[in-house]
């Protein structure tokens, strides 16, 4: 099973000023949520961006909100400020999930049937795959992912642009994922799979962004 960037949404979580830099390997987990965004970006899929406490712990770091709101400018999504660790808890859901729209009637015939027997519109999702990363992962990234799988979106986190204060933390949270219904991937499986083929027009751009180094 591979990712279609076309049901796809991209979900970074909590990348603050004042929370990476005690986190083990922060500094590589925001390169990677850098270049998903720009991946975002590049094949028009909507980003969500959420923020625990920004009063507390700041907001997000600003040269990853640059680079979100060109994202958010080009294919949608929003900034999600929370309380929650679990964001789905303070509503998240409600943001990726479309309306309800209504069933059309099959023959004509449906309207006449019995209410009891008429089919309620049900929320179905536009884009029902998640690819998730964040900060802390055993914490915030953890609960939302969770409840996301909860809620019957696939999710696919994506292992390296993840950070915890420490590694064994960060690596918990992966088992439990996992066995929970998660994908794990990395940023640059990412890429490949919403790429597909060489013969894209955005193949050039997706090898400069996974090129991409700390400096």
């Amino acid at each position: 099973m591979l990712l279609e960037r076309d049901d796809s949404q991209l979900l970074l979580v909590d990348y603050q000023a004042k929370l990476l830099p005690v986190l083990h390997e922060g500094a590589l987990a925001l390169a990677n949520a850098r270049r998903l965004a720009q991946l975002a970006r590049l094949f028009k899929v909507p980003v969500w961006l959420t923020e625990e406490n920004p009063g507390g712990l700041g907001a997000t770091v600003a040269d990853l909100q640059a680079v979100v709101a060109q994202a958010q400018q080009a294919a949608g999504g929003k900034t999600f400020p929370k309380m929650s660790f679990n964001a789905v808890a303070d509503g998240l859901g409600e943001w990726l999930r479309p309306p309800a729209k209504a069933q059309q009637p099959q023959g004509g015939n449906a309207r006449s049937l019995p209410k009891h027997l008429q089919k309620k519109p049900e929320a179905v999702p536009e884009r029902g795959t998640l690819v998730i990363a964040g900060c802390e992962t055993h914490v915030c990234l953890l609960q939302t992912a969770l409840a996301l799988l909860e809620e019957e979106f696939d999710v696919w986190v994506v292992t390296d642009a993840c950070a915890s204060r420490t590694e064994r933390n960060r690596d918990a949270a992966f088992d439990r994922l996992a066995g929970a219904g998660a994908e794990l991937v990395t940023t640059e499986m990412v890429a490949f799979e919403w790429l597909r083929t060489a013969e894209h027009p955005a193949f050039k751009d997706t090898l400069r962004i996974v090129k991409e180094t700390l400096a």
